[in-house]
């Protein structure tokens, strides 16, 4: 991000003070209007579903009009691809979400917690092929697909509010950012709309864990390769691959408490993949 400091020659701890205050003034103005309009979107979107795709969008359309009113520019948004290191990083963001799935959902399926069932589909075939044909499809076309809404999230959420964060100086940006995306679904949550468990706390508590530490996973990716890019690809990658793929496949009276972004076996992979990538050495891209 650039900022006209004036043609005054400032030292280097008012370059950096000023940042900060430009930076707290972008996270105000972001909430500011996030809240309301993310408060429209759920009355929205809890009466017309068609109406989740505008709340996809709340985060993104905050950031832009903070960019818009406080006349930031976009060029820290990193539009750009990224060169090698985002080329580098697409095998992982189209492998993740299917080893985090074949991990957990793989144990449930397995140990009998959670029962499988072959996804319907037009194609009349053995259920492994099914299974692959559709992962291989979603990885794919599902992925594409979702950039439709994962766009609109990332923008405010790892294209804004995650640097604003660290420019603020707020202790662990990361960790704070991971804890206010998943807030932010917790409505739904309650409600009974997304993913919620025979045990709504416990449902709670596990969903934090498994958004705050794929929050930190889609963080790294954002600032290493100093791209938006891998963040966009990677929240659609795990919304067509587990969603649509190892969500379907699974039933069972306690599908919810073991599987899906609240259950148990996916907050712990979640926890040990993050915890596993945090051990590596960092190396941070300029924005």
């Amino acid at each position: 991000m650039k900022i006209n400091f004036g043609s005054t020659p400032a030292t280097g701890s008012e370059v950096d003070k000023e940042r900060i205050q430009f930076a707290r003034r972008g996270l105000l103005v972001f909430f500011a209007m996030l809240i309301p309009l993310s408060i429209i979107g759920y009355v929205l979107a809890l009466e017309y579903p068609i109406f989740v795709l505008f709340l996809m969008w709340t985060p993104g359309l905050s950031s832009i009009f903070a960019r818009l009113l406080l006349h930031e520019g976009t060029v820290d948004i990193s539009l750009r691809v990224g060169g090698r290191r985002t080329l580098k990083a697409l095998p992982f963001i189209l492998l993740f979400p299917v080893v985090i799935g074949l991990v957990a959902y793989g144990i449930a399926w397995i140990t009998g917690l959670v029962q499988y069932v072959t996804p319907d589909t037009f194609l009349k075939a053995p259920a492994i092929v099914i299974f692959v044909g559709l992962l291989l499809m979603q990885m794919v076309v599902g992925t594409i697909i979702g950039l439709i809404g994962s766009v609109g999230e990332e923008l405010g959420w790892r294209g804004y509010m995650l640097t604003r964060l660290i420019d603020a100086r707020v202790p662990y940006p990361m960790l704070i950012s991971g804890i206010i995306w998943g807030l932010w679904h917790l409505p739904l949550m309650i409600v009974g709309n997304y993913y919620s468990g025979p045990y709504l706390a416990l449902s709670i508590f596990l969903f934090m864990i498994s958004v705050t530490s794929f929050g930190y996973i889609i963080g790294r990716l954002r600032l290493t390769t100093g791209s938006i890019w891998p963040a966009f690809l990677l929240h659609a990658s795990w919304n067509a691959v587990i969603q649509e793929v190892f969500d379907s496949a699974s039933k069972g009276e306690n599908v919810l408490l073991w599987t899906g972004e609240s259950g148990i076996l996916v907050a712990l992979a979640l926890l040990a993949a993050a915890w596993f990538i945090s051990r590596r050495p960092m190396n941070m891209r300029q924005l």
